[in-house]
């Protein structure tokens, strides 16, 4: 493993958003949703596309806060531009489980 400096990790911009909408991505390789994520009132709402649909519907997504990186640039991905990287773990199965705050915080709130 690769040590970084705090600066290093002071460029991530690990925020906090809570999932507004959620609708299927047929288009994409592996099953995946297509988030909107609100952000908060300085950095608005992203979207994304996050292959989590084997743990997560779309009832189960709607009005969750996740983790995100909202400093990455824009990146196609099929006919959407992800704005931004919804973070998560793999669990034994290789499935994503999501990054998420314990209780609820302002969205736009920082990682620190």
């Amino acid at each position: 493993m690769e040590h970084i400096t705090w600066g290093d990790f002071e460029k991530v911009h690990l925020c906090v958003g809570t999932v507004v909408d959620v609708e299927e991505f047929p288009e994409a390789r592996n099953p995946a949703w297509k988030l909107q994520v609100d952000f908060g009132p300085e950095i608005g709402v992203r979207k994304s596309s996050a292959q989590i649909t084997t743990l997560y519907s779309k009832e189960d997504l709607l009005g969750k806060q996740v983790v995100g990186v909202v400093n990455f640039p824009p990146k196609q991905i099929g006919p959407i531009m992800s704005e931004c990287l919804v973070t998560g773990f793999y669990d034994k199965a290789g499935a994503v489980v999501l990054a998420m705050p314990e209780r609820e915080v302002p969205n736009g709130a920082r990682l620190i």
